[in-house]
């Protein structure tokens, strides 16, 4: 069902196959160049960072321009850049030119590493989104292992051709540029956001397998607003005639009727307070130290207890239990006809579409319809139904779509209007996938919190009877300035310390400068006294054991697949970082107390090796995960820019102090270095970064917004 997705998202992630490829291939081969063209370590350092340099000139515009041409179009410039750079590296005469070709390949690795994952999170269900965001942390250790083979073998060479080692990386280019001009869709998130209706729908019915998208394009669509005044509320919710049936008298006017995103769609619900997780945290705060939006998250993957006659497998897909009298309720189509024949229904016409593909596809028309004429629900039991989820209800990790108007009420603070509402069943997960729910009988209900705010959207229909002010335009009239100003809004700045944060901390780790030297880390260990008996050389067996290492990496990889949508990304940093502490602390040990040779060079190696696993499972893939996830659409290319910003600086600083701090402290004084910074990041970790699992990103937006509030609340107080 979900096999498009995950085509797509293999696709896109050899982008990190050849960032793998070149990161190992330019470890090996600055060991044949460094003697071959007379290096200095400063020099060294340079040809080695110079592809970093370049990953960062181009993240500085990346987001910006991907938000304005679009994903796919970035992608096949970055195949175009590794291409060409290959090219020129196979060929370079000198270092001048080697430099000029390790800029190119920087601009592909730049395009790639920021723009790739933003793709995948963009194009993925919301349930396995975690899973085929670790793709590019896969076939990126996919990459150095198959480079660090072929080193391997080269190096029995008399004379090894380090120009043949840089320039294979053209022939796995070309094949990445051909799947990116002919294969990869744009992501349909930036085509909403465009107006670009009808290419969006396609798009997702080709990633969904299914023709009825409905629901996830009216998510869409009300993900292009920025959380204002987001709230949270808690709400009983079932069928008229049981609403309010608990043993309290509730009339007419504390009912409310919320509107889904299908046709005939609609159901009633009772405002409460008190019963809610998710309200309970908003409303007392969390932990002192830790950061009022980890206990706000963390509320919604609990596991709660049922109560009364609530049912956990009943919300994920509830649009099933408030389904019409008709079982099947035959959805209108995104086509021409109907984009003409709704033309009148819209403020928004994003004219940057194509003629007939604009923003005035049918999303809360259909339920404005019932709230104008006031029809009530058809006749008969509104929870008949066939059993079966109807998955286009859903927006995915047991999240819902609705809208509701309300009046202002009798405090004046309070304002009426259109309402866009995600809910979430209290006792769900929020991770939870299940695709098929039991009906339930008469006389139960669903209690659930809501995230309420201003929609993005709203009908010229609705308009005309309700006062609806001039914040309901839609977001793509707006100008560039201020998509900028939306940097300053609360949720945003939360998440961008956030983002920042984890990918700062993540390169003061050391990773990427470990894996730039590690062959010659592991030379300097004496890992060639283990392979000493087969005749291997100290350049061969670093290659051989750099190999292995990544090999390993693989399976480790496999499971941080399985465990990122189950397990949590929150979960998996707060269980390895340790790990990673502990590793550099056994290799400061071995490189510090003599146990023989072979004795230190094996606990060299095995450290290593588990550092390098551990790290692939959490830490290396889940920050770009997270700034993929934590930012809305209408900024995220510029934020993820941000952060990627941050990313390379923090590379080139340690890839470059490297061989300078090997060289005056030492390897004990670099892994001491290490497992500090690490250290500092499970406290940041602990305290700071929220769980994304399953969750849809236009939630996870909405979440940031409440919790900036709660933690300016906080600081005030």
């Amino acid at each position: 069902m979900k096999g498009g997705a995950v085509l797509v998202a293999i696709a896109a992630s050899i982008g990190n196959f050849l960032q793998g490829w070149d990161n190992a291939t330019i470890a090996g081969a600055i060991l044949y160049i460094k003697k071959d063209l007379g290096l200095e370590t400063s020099i060294e350092g340079l040809v080695v960072a110079m592809s970093l340099i370049g990953a960062t000139l181009i993240t500085t515009w990346s987001g910006s321009i991907s938000d304005w041409v679009g994903r796919r179009p970035m992608l096949i410039i970055s195949s175009l850049l590794y291409f060409l750079g290959s090219l020129v590296m196979m060929w370079s005469p000198n270092v001048y030119v080697l430099c000029l070709a390790r800029l190119l390949d920087g601009f592909g690795i730049g395009l790639a590493v920021t723009l790739v994952p933003v793709y995948i999170s963009e194009t993925a269900p919301s349930e396995i989104r975690g899973s085929l965001n670790t793709l590019p942390q896969f076939t990126g250790s996919a990459g150095m292992f198959l480079s660090y083979s072929m080193l391997f073998l080269m190096s029995f060479n008399a004379s090894p051709n380090w120009r043949l080692m840089l320039g294979l990386l053209s022939i796995p280019s070309l094949l990445y540029f051909l799947l990116t001009l002919f294969f990869l869709p744009e992501s349909p998130r930036w085509l909403v956001s465009k107006g670009k209706m009808l290419q969006a729908n396609k798009v997702l019915q080709r990633l969904r397998a299914r023709e009825d998208v409905s629901g996830e394009m009216a998510l869409l669509v009300e993900g292009l607003g920025i959380g204002g005044d987001t709230c949270i509320e808690e709400y009983v919710i079932g069928p008229d005639d049981e609403v309010g049936d608990d043993h309290e008298q509730t009339t007419e006017k504390d009912k409310i009727r919320l509107y889904g995103s299908q046709a005939g769609l609609s159901w009633l619900a009772k405002p409460v307070t008190g019963q809610s997780s998710v309200g309970h945290v908003s409303r007392h705060g969390s932990v002192p130290l830790m950061d009022p939006l980890v206990t706000l998250f963390g509320s919604v993957h609990e596991k709660l207890p049922e109560t009364g006659s609530m049912q956990s497998t009943l919300f994920p897909n509830f649009g099933s239990m408030f389904s019409t009298a008709e079982p099947h309720v035959k959805t209108e189509q995104w086509d021409e006809e109907s984009l003409q024949r709704d033309s009148e229904d819209y403020t928004s016409e994003a004219g940057s579409g194509d003629s007939g593909d604009n923003l005035q596809s049918p999303l809360i028309w259909r339920q404005t319809t019932s709230l104008e004429k006031d029809i009530p629900p058809p006749s008969g039991s509104i929870l008949e139904g066939s059993g079966e989820a109807v998955d286009s209800t859903g927006i995915g990790g047991g999240w819902q779509l609705a809208w509701k108007w309300s009046d202002k009420g009798e405090d004046s603070t309070k304002e009426g209007g259109f309402k866009r509402i995600y809910l979430h069943q209290d006792g769900v997960p929020g991770s939870r996938r299940g695709s098929v729910v039991s009906i339930p009988g008469e006389g139960e209900l669903v209690h659930a919190s809501a995230l309420v705010s201003q929609p993005a959207l709203c009908s010229k229909q609705l308009i005309s009877q309700q006062p609806v002010g001039p914040a309901m335009v839609h977001p793509s009239e707006t100008s560039n300035g201020s998509i900028w100003k939306s940097l300053l809004e609360p949720g945003v700045k939360h998440a961008l310390i956030v983002g920042i944060g984890i990918q700062l901390l993540q390169q003061f780790s050391g990773i990427n400068g470990v894996l730039y030297y590690t062959p010659q880390i592991l030379e300097e260990a004496g890992v060639e006294v283990l392979l000493s008996d087969l005749g291997i050389g100290s350049e061969s067996a670093s290659f051989l054991i750099s190999a292995l290492t990544t090999l390993l990496m693989l399976p480790c990889i496999g499971l941080a697949m399985r465990l990122m949508d189950v397990s949590g990304r929150r979960q998996l940093l707060l269980v390895t970082i340790p790990v990673l502490i502990v590793s550099l602390l056994v290799l400061i040990i071995g490189s510090t107390v003599n146990f023989g040779k072979v004795v230190n060079a094996a606990i060299s190696t095995v450290c290593v090796v588990v550092y390098f696993c551990t790290f692939v499972m959490a830490y290396g893939p889940i920050p770009n995960i997270l700034c993929a996830e934590i930012f809305p659409t209408r900024v995220r290319g510029i934020c993820i820019a941000i952060c990627g910003l941050v990313f390379w600086i923090g590379d080139i600083i340690v890839t470059y102090s490297l061989p300078v701090m090997l060289s005056s402290i030492g390897l004990t004084g670099v892994f001491a270095i290490y497992a500090v910074v690490c250290f500092i990041s499970w406290i940041f970790v602990y305290l700071k970064v929220p769980e994304t699992k399953g969750m849809p990103l236009e939630v996870i937006t909405e979440f940031f917004a409440v919790g900036a509030k709660q933690t300016t609340c906080a600081k005030n107080e």
